[in-house]
């Protein structure tokens, strides 16, 4: 009975692990089968959209497709072509740019605006199109057109169109240029009154130096016992002239030169001046000391020679037509400041023209403008073989403007038969003038004819640097360009290494160093020859 029951015990249990084994193979099975249908499923999706692919697959097959369409799109071409939608597209873009920059300068903000929200549509249709590799439609881009259609249409009515524009700018080109002319004349004037102007503290320095020539007469004497000197007509000693109404630049003139001098105690100085300058520079010069060197001043009224019966200019003077061009100008109004200036008038800046006549006692002389500055001894001027020429200058034609046909008038049958457009100009201000030579040339005697036949100012139009061409030409010695450097009066771009080789510095040009219209980097050159200390310049103020 036991036995019976434990064998049913082991029946019992052996029938349960059966029911698990069959329960197990039965899960295994279902298991099996399902993903056999999903297999199939996977297969026939796979089968019939065979564009269902891993996303990595379809990114690398998108950039693919896009190289090959941007290799088939050129927009080069597209631009080009006459019936392309992008070509379109551009010009109306480009038109409108114009457009928005018209609208702007007329203060049409609004309308400015406007435009600019189309082009930006514009612009962003074709970056759309040049990023996706093919050509913009016509369906695409048609309200873009259609909107800008529209407002090229109202730029039109506003007048923004070319035609309209070319002329509202050709206008304006106009008005500016009238503008910049006036200003340009007004510029000219003012600097032309301000270069003729005598400053408050030379004036006052003019009127207090005359004041101390009339009331003191010891310095009278001393003066006057100069004018004997014998030194005056020494031609062993080195003679200088000088023509000025400019006291302080008469001074800086003989200061520097002296300063520079090996033998001072052998220059001679000829001061020819004016009547209302002639106290004041005789009591200047006599006061201050000059390192031993010999001066003489002389009245140009005192030359009775010079008159209306044998000097051109004086006689041209007396005619009215010659005044009303001089003194009121010519219907240009660019040349009429020109005119206005004095020295083109006085005759001491003339009186160049008459120095053997002037010193009759004198071989060479060296001339000196008051607008220069001596750095170097000059004495070797006088040792200068010019030649038999009675003219030694520092020619100026290293630029084309500087050579005769800029100064003289060649349609001229007398110019053009006598003269070479090309021969080089020179410069007055430092000169060598042999004066035995000048006497037996007669140039004085050439001089009057040239002025004598430019009365009607045919020959040339002012100054005394064309007749001074016309009466030197031929007899002129070229001078080695160290002698002479110009242009510190209106340059200022001389070369620093001209100007510290240079034996004679220029300030020709409205710039004069005693003006503040002076450039700061030539003025110390002039400055340092000039006595600040002095009690008379301390008392006018002149600084």
């Amino acid at each position: 009975m036991k036995q019976h029951n434990i064998f049913k015990m082991r029946r019992k249990g052996g029938d349960t692990w059966r029911q698990q084994r069959k329960g197990f193979s039965r899960s295994y099975l279902i298991t099996i089968v399902g993903l056999c249908v999903i297999f199939m499923l996977i297969f026939i999706a796979h089968h019939h959209h065979p564009n269902l692919v891993s996303p990595s697959k379809q990114v690398m097959k998108k950039d693919l497709s896009l190289r090959a369409n941007a290799d088939a799109l050129n927009l080069t071409d597209e631009m080009l072509s006459v019936s392309s939608v992008t070509r379109q597209l551009g010009d109306q873009m480009t038109l409108a740019k114009s457009y928005v920059v018209i609208a702007k300068e007329k203060n049409n903000l609004e309308f400015a605006w406007a435009l600019s929200v189309q082009i930006r549509a514009c612009q962003e249709l074709l970056s759309e199109s040049a990023t996706r590799g093919y050509p913009l439609t016509l369906q695409e881009a048609e309200p873009v057109i259609q909107e800008l259609a529209i407002l090229l249409y109202q730029a039109k009515e506003l007048h923004f169109d070319s035609a309209t524009m070319i002329m509202q700018l050709k206008a304006e080109i106009q008005g500016l240029e009238e503008k910049v002319n006036a200003a340009t004349l007004q510029s000219t004037t003012f600097g032309q009154l301000a270069a003729e102007a005598i400053p408050k503290g030379l004036y006052c320095l003019g009127s207090r130096l005359t004041m101390e020539w009339a009331t003191d007469p010891d310095l009278r004497s001393q003066v006057k016992k100069q004018m004997h000197s014998r030194k005056l007509t020494d031609n062993n000693l080195y003679h200088f002239c000088i023509f000025s109404d400019n006291v302080l630049a008469t001074s800086v003139v003989i200061n520097s030169t002296v300063c520079n001098a090996v033998h001072p105690e052998k220059h001679v100085f000829h001061v020819v001046t004016d009547k209302v300058n002639f106290g004041a520079m005789q009591a200047w010069l006599g006061i201050n000391n000059y390192h031993g060197a010999a001066i003489e001043v002389k009245d140009i009224d005192t030359f009775t020679w010079l008159n209306a019966s044998y000097v051109p200019v004086m006689k041209q003077l007396q005619d009215a037509e010659t005044r009303s061009y001089y003194f009121k100008g010519t219907q240009d109004p660019k040349s009429a400041v020109k005119f206005r200036n004095p020295k083109y008038l006085s005759m001491l800046n003339h009186l160049r023209f008459y120095i053997p006549e002037v010193y009759p006692a004198l071989n060479k002389v060296v001339f000196l403008d008051d607008d220069v500055v001596v750095q170097k001894d000059l004495t070797e001027l006088f040792s200068l073989n010019l030649n038999g020429n009675v003219n030694g200058a520092v020619e100026t034609c290293l630029e084309t403007f500087h050579r005769y046909h800029k100064y003289l008038n060649f349609s001229h049958p007398k110019i053009k038969a006598n003269f070479d457009p090309d021969a080089c100009g020179w410069a007055f201000g430092m000169n060598v003038f042999d004066l035995v030579a000048w006497r037996k040339a007669n140039v004085t005697s050439r001089y009057h004819y040239w002025q004598e036949q430019n009365v009607d100012r045919t020959l040339w139009k002012l100054g005394t640097l064309p007749p001074g061409l016309l009466t030197f030409y031929g007899l002129t010695e070229p001078l080695d360009r160290e002698w002479h450097v110009l242009g510190l009066g209106y340059d200022p771009n001389v070369d620093p290494q001209a100007i510290e080789v240079g034996a004679v510095v220029h300030y020709n040009g409205n710039m004069k160093p005693w003006l503040k219209l002076a450039m700061s980097s030539y003025k110390s050159l002039w400055e340092k020859h000039v006595p600040y200390s002095h009690p008379f310049m301390q008392q006018c103020n002149v600084h």
